[in-house]
């Protein structure tokens, strides 16, 4: 399955959202760096806690305001939600290739969506300093798309790479 094809999928943004909504997340891009922005999202998320564009906005103003505890609780909240309309276990670690068969057909958008928010949950873990969980991320993304369109594979060379220097680094300091 080709994860760069859009040519034939509704994407999460281009989903409308209520005038209210819409309204708080254009709030919060104007204010980001100020206390208003995040009141603006969390206000958006009370209007619409399943709209995944909001989720995004919370998610984007956590990470890079390095509240990365947040960032995570939102990542799986993204994938829960995704994961449910395209009726996906709620564990990523079952994931496989026919169930993504079967979400592709139900919305290829949407599938893709889920497994950017499984890799966006593995970098804030690397971040994190959890390695394992966000290696065992990796590798289950790594596994399912054979072509690193996501770019699992290349990170989880980066992430075992920096691995092993380390390990050579502690093995090599003298005793």
């Amino acid at each position: 399955m080709d994860l760069l094809d859009f040519s034939d999928c509704q994407l999460y943004f281009e989903e409308p959202l209520a005038p209210p909504v819409d309204a708080l997340i254009r709030q919060a891009s104007d204010e980001y760096g100020q206390e208003g922005a995040e009141l603006a999202l969390l206000r958006a998320h009370l209007l619409a806690p399943e709209n995944l564009m909001v989720l995004v906005g919370l998610y984007r103003y956590y990470f890079y305001q390095h509240r990365l505890e947040d960032a995570l609780v939102v990542a799986e909240r993204a994938m829960t939600l995704s994961g449910r309309q395209l009726e996906l276990p709620a564990d990523w670690s079952q994931l496989d290739e026919t169930r993504l068969g079967g979400a592709a057909r139900t919305s290829f958008g949407l599938l893709r969506f889920h497994l950017l928010a499984l890799k966006a949950a593995s970098i804030v873990l690397l971040r994190l300093g959890r390695i394992a969980a966000s290696r065992a991320r990796l590798l289950k993304l790594a596994a399912l798309d054979s072509r690193d369109q996501l770019g699992a594979a290349k990170l989880l060379e980066v992430v075992d790479a920096f691995r092993s220097s380390e390990d050579s680094e502690f093995n090599l300091a003298p005793a």
